[in-house]
């Protein structure tokens, strides 16, 4: 069973924005969150992540611009991004860390270009 889905990426010009959206199967209401990204040619790397009691914290390439938030009464994370850069184009992957054992999503592409 899938645990993780991401949706809500897509294309967008510099400056705008886009919501993604990380829809769970199972209650991770206990467990810290995040949001990962891969450019091609890249490692994946840390965007964001949120603990079980709501404590953030964000790559410093993204700070003021994205904002991680969580809905567990929904088992749903988000990611607010404001002001995008042709830089942050990446596959957007979303992660639950129970400790012993991580859930990643498969993804979804958010592409920033004119």
């Amino acid at each position: 069973q899938t645990q993780l889905v991401e949706s809500g990426g897509g294309l967008v010009q510099p400056g705008g924005s886009l919501r993604l959206s990380c829809a769970a199967a199972s209650d991770f209401s206990s467990n810290d969150m995040g949001w990962y990204r891969q450019a091609p040619a890249k490692q994946r790397e840390l965007v964001a992540t949120i603990t079980s009691d709501g404590k953030t914290n964000y790559a410093d390439s993204v700070k003021g611009r994205f904002t991680i938030s969580r809905d567990n009464a929904k088992n749903t994370m988000y990611l607010q991004m404001n002001s995008l850069k042709p830089e942050d184009t990446a596959v957007y992957y979303c992660n639950a860390d129970l400790g012993w054992f991580e859930y990643w999503g498969q993804g979804t592409q958010v592409t920033v270009s004119s």
